[in-house]
């Protein structure tokens, strides 16, 4: 039997960096051709705003706080989402392609991770969805959350 004495983060346990680059451009790949969700995206969905996005997952999953330091954390997130009135259909169809996109670009399998992951879409498209209502009663400044396992860490034999 192995003791684990250090659990990995999200972000490492995914594969750092590159793997979140993966995620979101499978992701956003996927939104250009989805009749849904490309109107949020008129002209397609830009190097830059892919750039960005890959920061706040890294940085919600665990790995370093550049979404934070280089473009505004939380308040720029959620200045973001403002009145864009996302409706619970695109809520959904997000967090689908999102799932589908863990798999396009190889994220780990296994059941803990995939469940902290989900957990995570749920938990930030509900909030999105939410804060992007006209006239929504916004929470103005918060720390960028920082997911984490969960009820289920990794598990190692």
């Amino acid at each position: 039997m192995r003791i684990v004495t250090a659990v990995s983060t999200l972000f490492d346990w995914a594969g750092g960096e590159a793997a979140f680059e993966r995620l979101i451009d499978a992701f956003y790949d996927r939104v250009e051709r989805d009749e849904l969700l490309s109107p949020l995206f008129p002209g397609g969905v830009h190097e830059e705003h892919r750039r960005h996005v890959t920061l706040w997952w890294c940085e919600v999953f665990g790995g370093p706080a550049r979404y934070t330091q280089e473009l505004g954390g939380y308040e720029r997130m959620v200045a973001k989402h403002r009145d864009l009135a996302i409706t619970p259909e695109q809520r959904f169809r997000f967090a689908s392609l999102m799932s589908l996109a863990a798999d396009d670009a190889g994220l780990p399998d296994d059941p803990e991770f995939r469940s902290a992951f989900v957990a995570y879409v749920e938990w930030g498209t509900r909030l999105a969805q939410n804060n992007s209502q006209p006239g929504a009663d916004v929470v103005e400044h918060a720390p960028v959350p920082r997911w984490g396992w969960g009820e289920a860490p990794p598990f190692e034999p």
